[in-house]
């Protein structure tokens, strides 16, 4: 079961101050990205759709630059077993979804989801908001640098299945890419890292800040592997 809201202590604001330099590509990215360049499924302009937010941590580890990920628990009915970053929809107690609601939506659910400690947590942009048809959630994708890390791990195992960290350096890597191909025929970016296939929308938004930062290497964009590639 879910864990209760907290409380919103103070506010929460987007700061470039004290960032590291191998960030500088990824700022830039945010600063210019267009919605389109990120995913052709955008929010409805009737305003339809579940308001949420989701985590995109980058902190310094011990292979340099890394993202936090978590794995979705099996018995979960929605992305079940998925690899993801911490996030979900929005509470009343977050705020204004055009404000600061996403903000704080991002750090409370990867506190509940991973443990993290929001308060090492400096947010430092916001990409524009993302749709999943397939659950109707407008998703708004939240950047932060992991200033000053805290132990992260399982909090509620009907939740979340494990929480990893994946350097940049094994997102990068040719031989880690491959496309996904879903059942629907859509086909899309795929990361096998950490004993994982990484694919959906979080794959889309690692792909994109990768390719627009800069960072990304040639690879085979035939290399194809299924969704049940563990099994």
């Amino acid at each position: 079961m879910r864990r209760a809201s907290h409380t919103r202590v103070g506010s929460v604001a987007v700061s470039r101050e004290g960032l590291p330099d191998w960030l500088d590509p990824v700022v830039r990215a945010v600063d210019t990205v267009e919605p389109l360049q990120l995913s052709r499924f955008l929010p409805p302009e009737d305003g339809r759709g579940r308001q949420s937010a989701v985590l995109v941590l980058f902190g310094d580890g011990a292979r340099g630059p890394e993202l936090l990920l978590m794995e979705r628990s099996s018995s979960l009915r929605s992305h079940a077993g998925q690899p993801s970053f911490p996030g979900g929809s929005l509470d009343p107690e977050d705020g204004d979804p055009n404000g600061e609601g996403p903000l704080w939506a991002a750090l409370r659910e990867a506190e509940e989801e991973t443990g993290l400690d929001p308060s090492g947590v400096q947010i430092f942009g916001v990409l524009p908001r993302l749709y999943i048809p397939v659950s109707h959630f407008v998703v708004t994708p939240v950047l932060g640098w992991w200033r000053t890390p805290s132990p992260v791990g399982v909090v509620d195992p009907a939740e979340t299945a494990r929480v990893f960290t994946v350097p940049v350096a094994d997102l990068t890597d040719p031989a880690h890419r491959a496309t996904t191909v879903h059942p629907s025929g859509h086909r899309g970016p795929a990361f096998l890292v950490e004993s994982a296939l990484v694919w959906g929308f979080t794959a889309g938004i690692i792909d994109r800040l990768l390719h627009y930062a800069g960072w990304e290497r040639p690879w085979d964009r035939t290399k194809q592997v299924p969704l049940d590639w563990r099994s």
